[in-house]
């Protein structure tokens, strides 16, 4: 199936967009990629995870409209729904963290099963067409520690609460689809899945991630330590996979054969590196950044290997990852060294630039979406 040419300012413009967890990360460079595209942007989330925020920082509580509720709570979240009444929703609110899931497994899996189900639940009520993302993690997967990447066909799994959660989820979505959203139910719902892990870039402050943790430490002159330098991940850039989001929801919207579908959004093959690499290369953009080893103690499981195939996605959506590993660390060192030079208030403007940026090399590379939006409104 040959993908056409998709104007993503003309799907998404004057169109109200639901987005759950817009206060967090992820969230929040969607919610700005969004309004640059004209959307009117709703979000939804039980709170700002972090200060600083990259919400906060870029005055988007000031661009699109900020409800505060907690997914889990049931009547709440589908009276809020319906009166919003979307076209699009991205599904991103989440408790993201693999070592909160084990300080707190019991808020990791109502957060990620419950409020999945609430929202899926939710959407029974829509009575137009609505296209609905629903972001999971490449931590669904049941993790073999193997050199191949992770297909959408692969077993689910999960050793630590975070994953066994997303996987949880990933069953919740599957049986709504099945039993409320499928062909033989009059629905005008279109659901597809996006499964990443690992992003990085500026505006993150997340405890226990490791680009934060270097740059509040360098910030202040420390080294910091690191408990894993040879775990390996797919790391890429946020606007990767956001970028693979909003083409997934602009191709639903067209295709509905699509509808049920998960798609991996994940980094160039060479982009899949040890920790090691991405603080040495960290560190190439940082004055006096030092760092020490500290994988000796005892520490939670982790996984050492996960990355993914992203075929699927290049087959169906024609998308695919833009970014070089030195790009991406070098984007998001670029992004933290402008927020801790000058006044905060120009952080917005270093979002956009970067957004843009991303856009215009995507062009370069022959990527087809980004031909149609090189023009922030």
């Amino acid at each position: 199936m040959k993908q056409e040419q998709i104007q993503f300012e003309n799907i998404f413009r004057d169109k109200v967009v639901l987005i759950t967890g817009h206060t967090g990360f992820k969230g929040s460079w969607l919610s700005l990629w969004l309004t640059s595209l004209g959307a009117k942007v709703v979000g939804i989330s039980k709170d700002i995870p972090t200060e600083p925020s990259h919400f906060k920082e870029t005055g988007l509580d000031g661009m699109v409209r900020d409800i505060r509720e907690d997914l889990r709570h049931e009547g709440a979240i589908t009276k809020l729904v319906c009166d919003v009444n979307p076209d699009f929703v991205f599904h991103l609110a989440a408790q993201a963290l693999v070592k909160e899931s084990y300080r707190n497994p019991l808020l990791t899996y109502s957060t990620n099963i419950i409020g999945t189900a609430n929202l899926l639940n939710a959407l029974r009520s829509i009575n137009k067409k609505c296209v609905a993302v629903l972001i999971t993690s490449d931590k669904c997967y049941k993790n073999l520690e193997w050199v191949w990447g992770y297909r959408e066909t692969d077993s689910l799994g999960g050793k630590d609460p975070y994953s066994a959660s997303k996987a949880s989820a990933e069953l919740v979505i599957r049986s709504f689809i099945d039993s409320f959203f499928g062909s033989t139910q009059v629905s005008d719902i279109r659901i597809g899945i996006g499964r990443a892990g690992n992003v990085v870039g500026g505006g993150d402050w997340s405890l226990d991630r490791l680009v934060p943790d270097c740059v509040k430490s360098w910030a202040q002159g420390k080294e910091v330590g690191i408990r894993s330098p040879e775990s390996t991940r797919p790391w890429q850039h946020v606007l990767e996979p956001l970028s693979g989001y909003l083409q997934l929801a602009a191709t639903l919207s067209s295709q509905k054969e699509l509808h049920g579908e998960a798609f991996n959004f994940g980094p160039k093959s060479d982009n899949v590196n040890p920790v090691r690499a991405v603080l040495n290369e960290l560190a190439r953009h940082w004055d006096k950044a030092k760092w020490v080893d500290e994988s000796g103690g005892a520490h939670e499981h982790e996984a050492g290997l996960l990355k993914l195939n992203c075929d699927k996605a290049l087959a169906l959506l024609d998308w695919q990852a833009t970014l070089e590993f030195d790009e991406t660390i070098e984007m998001t060192a670029n992004w933290y060294r402008a927020f801790y030079s000058r006044d905060h208030q120009s952080i917005v403007d270093t979002s956009r630039e970067q957004i843009q940026s991303y856009c215009n090399l995507a062009r370069q590379r022959g990527s087809s979406w980004a031909n149609q939006i090189l023009k922030p409104a």
